[in-house]
């Protein structure tokens, strides 16, 4: 491909790059940005022309990102946080403003879009946007207002207040104990059906932090949503984690010894410190402080 020096390819063929480099996929990232693939495909083309460099090639496995691509995710994701800041900022009007929530995916699904409800009630002129995911969205580079996250900040420039420590335990159907027993020695519980990550290895670190050594290729379903693994606890598909406040609700979870495997999760809220004079997102961040501890059932070790 002929070099060119033009760099100056808008905002918009970037959002295409990265939802490329974050799905795999042409497809993939059409269905995330609600366009199709032979758009998605000819912003790339144009992309790549503009920058007289190949971004992808095909390999059996989907769309691989070239060395150029990969020097590219850095400065594209500070783009798209910096665009997301201005939308932001542009947005807010002393009260009439908007606030962006990242929260891992299942204290999300489940714990905070109905809190979220119950505070929109009392603050109609708030917009509110939650972002569900599994990383971290950046505080510092505006990424989100508010993240809830399941372990301390460490960056000085979060004002951070720690809620608590949420339990999670071993879980299985009432169902599936039924058919294949319940274990009550680590030997039993390795050779059942258990549930857990798929290719997120960090995460899937839990089991051996915690001295039960299973590697991936020993699950019986693993995904990297948090929503599946906890629909396959529901539909009986084997044995898996799950936070003890959320398998309390569910008459049909029954809980596994303690001392076969757990272990304990800190909960922390934090906001960038040049934000503590927003009012409408203080009320929010002292609104969950509140309600959160209350809704998880946290152990109040870490709270002050």
């Amino acid at each position: 491909m002929h070099k060119t020096t033009d760099t100056s390819a808008d905002w918009d063929l970037y959002r295409y790059f990265l939802a490329v480099i974050e799905c795999g996929s042409l497809s993939a990232a059409a269905r995330r940005l609600l366009s199709t693939q032979p758009t998605v495909s000819r912003q790339i083309t144009r992309l790549e022309a503009k920058l007289g460099t190949s971004l992808f090639t095909r390999s059996p496995e989907g769309l691989v990102p070239t060395e150029a691509a990969l020097r590219l995710c850095e400065p594209a994701q500070a783009m798209a946080s910096a665009v997301a800041a201005i939308q932001r900022s542009a947005r807010d009007d002393g009260e009439e403003g908007s606030l962006r929530i990242t929260v891992p995916e299942v204290i999300g699904v489940e714990v905070l879009t109905p809190l979220l409800a119950e505070f929109q009630t009392d603050n109609p002129g708030l917009r509110l946007e939650l972002s569900i995911t599994e990383h971290n969205e950046d505080l510092l580079r505006r990424e989100a207002d508010l993240a809830i996250r399941m372990q301390r900040p460490q960056q000085d420039a979060l004002l951070a207040r720690g809620l608590g420590r949420s339990r999670l335990g071993l879980y299985a159907h009432r169902n599936y104990l039924d058919r294949h027993g319940t274990p009550n020695t680590r030997d039993a519980l390795a050779v059942h059906r258990l549930i857990g990550y798929d290719r997120h290895l960090g995460r899937h670190a839990h089991w051996q932090e915690h001295g039960f050594p299973l590697s991936i290729e020993d699950l019986a379903f693993r995904s990297d949503c948090a929503m599946a693994r906890l629909a396959a606890l529901r539909a009986g598909l084997g044995i898996g984690l799950c936070h003890a406040s959320l398998a309390a609700q569910e008459s049909e979870l029954v809980a596994l010894a303690p001392e076969l495997f757990g272990f304990e999760l800190e909960m922390w809220l934090a906001i960038h410190e040049d934000q503590r004079q927003r009012a409408g997102l203080r009320r929010l961040f002292d609104f969950l402080a509140e309600q959160l501890p209350q809704s998880l059932q946290l152990e109040s070790s870490i709270r002050y």
